[in-house]
């Protein structure tokens, strides 16, 4: 297993922290300088703020590779005993040792943070992060630290860790989660694609875009809560291929919805996964997957041929959607296409190809003007979401709602929006937008099926 980088690792893990999404005493801590470009997307994905946790071990004088405590910028400090007995280390020493640490460490705190003060701890459920960790030793002194900070609960999440540091480590936390654990391991870097070493001006940048984000979501009376879920990682084949995917299902489904990512994007995008999570609020199940493999993305990343290629992309998402009529899960579920960029024009053709199984089509960004022809025959009720401000699409998508013939269409323009609605608000009002669409024509397409004798897979 290989991460692109230190944020698709972070996207990666943030998967499997889903269940502290949007919780009120949740808080991400990176350590700098590797671990904050990791827990900045976790922290995003689980609209959680993010601080640094800043800590250091204590080293036995003369020894100093050996560690007889830690401590960590603020209040939190570890003594072993054990060590400090069989060393014969003063108290004297220890005080002396402890000040000198904590100076650099308030030091390095002061570059990251500025003014801000840390965020308190106590009573709080922490997620520590660092982009992985090799013999544990540093984090292991972090862990104890932190401990006597008080947290409510301590969770640490890194993206990769070897067999022997995650069982050594399991114990001392209430819960780890490490995505890949190997047997062989020689060093947290090549599992990584681009492991450059982050600067400190890059963990300062994240930071503030962090604290804009959560008082941005702090302010939101509408950010949405989490549903109860089932959620599994699944295999979609395609074309003799594999394509990876998220499904996601509320308890009482009344529906569900695919989402078809945009150019050069992928199942872990987090705006799709943040309408994803409007979507559960609302009873909707959601199904994220890779257009491509990871082969065909390296290729695309390089000639940004594949995400154009609009046929490829409309037979995989009809591959995926033949995969929920087959799941016993799925089946029966009205269903839904939502797709993004290029992603949306392979939404609109594969509706075409499938007006039976289709019941509603939203576009966010999209480009709909790609699937040429086949919005003709797109039958299924259409929206159509574009930032006010991204002025080309909005004129593209004006040509197509124009060309489409389905008998329900809507083009909504979202104010002062962008292309990546990465204004205020933008993204939420995208979001209600599309979950309303789908509440009210994926329960029509419920009633249609049932009341009309269609068998219930649609075909």
């Amino acid at each position: 297993m290989h991460f692109k980088d230190r944020q698709d690792a972070g996207r990666q893990l943030a998967t499997r922290l889903t269940k502290y999404a949007n919780l009120d005493d949740v808080i991400v801590l990176g350590i700098p300088r590797g671990g904050v470009p990791v827990a900045f997307e976790i922290a995003l994905e689980l609209h959680a703020p993010l601080d640094i946790f800043l800590s250091r071990k204590l080293g036995v004088p003369g020894q100093e590779e050996l560690a007889f405590g830690a401590v960590a910028a603020g209040d939190g400090r570890f003594l072993d005993q054990e060590i400090i007995r069989a060393a014969g280390i003063s108290a004297a020493q220890i005080e002396q040792i402890t000040y000198a640490t904590r100076a650099k460490l308030e030091e390095r705190a002061r570059l990251y943070r500025g003014d801000r003060p840390p965020v308190s701890v106590e009573g709080r459920t922490v997620i520590l992060v660092d982009d992985g960790i090799a013999t544990g030793a540093s984090v292991y002194a972090a862990i104890h630290a932190l401990r006597e900070m008080k947290p409510k609960k301590l969770v640490v999440a890194v993206p990769v860790a070897p067999i022997s540091t995650r069982d050594w480590l399991r114990s001392s936390v209430d819960e780890l989660v490490i995505a890949y654990a190997p047997e062989y391991f020689y060093a947290v870097g090549q599992f990584y694609d681009r492991f450059s070493q982050t600067t400190d001006e890059e963990v300062v940048t994240l930071l503030r875009r962090a604290a804009r984000s959560s008082a941005s979501t702090a302010s939101r009376p509408d950010c949405p809560v989490p549903a109860i879920i089932s959620q599994q990682e699944i295999a979609i084949p395609a074309d003799n291929v594999s394509l990876q995917g998220s499904l996601a299902v509320p308890q009482a489904a009344t529906g569900i919805v695919l989402f078809a990512h945009g150019s050069g994007s992928s199942r872990h995008s987090l705006r799709n996964r943040y309408v994803a999570q409007v979507l559960h609020t609302r009873g909707l199940a959601t199904l994220l997957f890779d257009l491509l493999t990871e082969d065909e993305e390296s290729i695309d990343r390089r000639h940004a041929e594949l995400r154009f290629n609009i046929a490829l992309l409309a037979q995989r998402l009809i591959a995926a959607t033949e995969w929920t009529r087959e799941n016993a899960i799925t089946r029966n579920l009205p269903l839904g296409y939502f797709g993004a960029s290029t992603g949306a024009a392979a939404a609109l053709v594969a509706a075409a190809r499938l007006p039976r199984m289709v019941d509603a089509v939203v576009s966010r960004g999209g480009r709909p003007d790609l699937a040429g022809e086949s919005l003709i025959t797109v039958n299924a009720p259409t929206l159509l979401i574009v930032g006010g401000r991204d002025e080309v699409v909005i004129t593209l998508n004006r040509q197509a709602l124009a060309t489409l013939r389905c008998p329900v269409k809507r083009l909504a323009i979202v104010p002062g929006a962008t292309h990546l609605f990465e204004e205020s608000g933008a993204l939420e009002q995208a979001a209600r937008l599309a979950a309303e669409w789908f509440v009210h024509y994926l329960a029509a397409g419920s009633r249609e099926m049932h009341g009309t004798g269609v068998a219930a897979t649609h075909k």
